[in-house]
């Protein structure tokens, strides 16, 4: 696996591809999937990124508008005034970089102007109403970004290699607007527009996805295919992220993004022992 190095004018560094990197779920929303309203409030908030930090978060990855299946989308003003409650303190306090998890141009910019770090991109720099914007923002800062493959429906021809097209056609978008393919991270985008079964077999051939020049990031973190396996709700997936992420990391994967911090830690350093 290439090993990247990152660095950023507050100091912060990050190492991509020595060991796998665990990056901590910050949902700073009412209704995510898995806790939502949870950590809805400032205070509570920092405390829980500490918490995250100490038990081994390499990166805390904070959203204020939930993409959980059936989502109510946000205008970006409204995004905007809801990090605005809490990510300034957050840059302040966060020992570690932060990446920011928004498809809104707008957003992402006030994010990056405001001391963070990484975009995190659910529709891979191809978010059709805003062509090209959020590659612009990526290359006017020069951070990285986590670019995942989603489609509206279910449909594809080989769907390993219409993801591997999905990912080509992100490379081609972040090179006209001016970034660097290092600022690259890509991520399979599990549980986005694609069903159980599909879900299924992109875990089975993570090693064709990771085999692309970037590291990727994989997000299986209490995720519905994981509960309709196990017939667990989403209280008691952890396992089963767990044993996704060691999978993943056996796979190739650099980065396992996670709501059970400490627990996947151990597990990303025994696997990554074992690779």
């Amino acid at each position: 696996m290439e090993v990247r190095h990152y660095h950023w004018k507050d100091g912060k560094s990050l190492t991509v591809g020595e060991r796998t990197l665990v990056m901590g779920v910050l949902n700073y929303t009412p209704d995510s999937f898995s806790d939502g309203g949870k950590w809805n409030n400032a205070d509570v908030a920092l405390k829980h990124m500490e918490e995250m930090v100490a038990e081994g978060a390499d990166i805390i990855d904070i959203g204020a508008e939930s993409s959980r299946p059936g989502f109510t989308p946000i205008s970006a003003a409204e995004e905007i005034s809801r990090l605005e409650t809490i990510l300034p303190r957050l840059v302040k306090a966060c020992p570690v970089p932060i990446s920011v998890d928004t498809y809104k141009a707008e957003t992402a910019d006030y994010a990056m102007r405001t001391g963070a770090h990484i975009m995190n991109d659910i529709w891979g720099l191809q978010y059709a109403p805003e062509p090209g914007q959020m590659a612009a923002v990526a290359a006017k800062y020069g951070v990285p970004v986590v670019v995942m493959h989603n489609q509206d429906g279910t449909e594809y021809g080989d769907i390993i290699e219409d993801m591997k097209r999905f990912f080509i056609r992100s490379a081609i978008i972040a090179d006209q607007a001016g970034m660097s393919q290092d600022q690259i991270i890509t991520d399979p985008g599990i549980g986005f527009g694609k069903t159980f079964d599909q879900n299924v077999y992109v875990m089975k051939h993570l090693r064709d996805l990771t085999g692309l020049p970037y590291p990727m990031l994989l997000g299986t973190s209490r995720k519905g295919f994981i509960g309709k396996i196990l017939d667990l709700p989403v209280t008691e997936r952890m396992e089963g992220t767990g044993t996704t992420c060691v999978a993943g990391v056996l796979a190739g994967c650099a980065i396992v993004r996670v709501h059970d911090v400490k627990p996947i830690v151990r597990m990303c350093q025994m696997a990554d022992a074992l690779r």
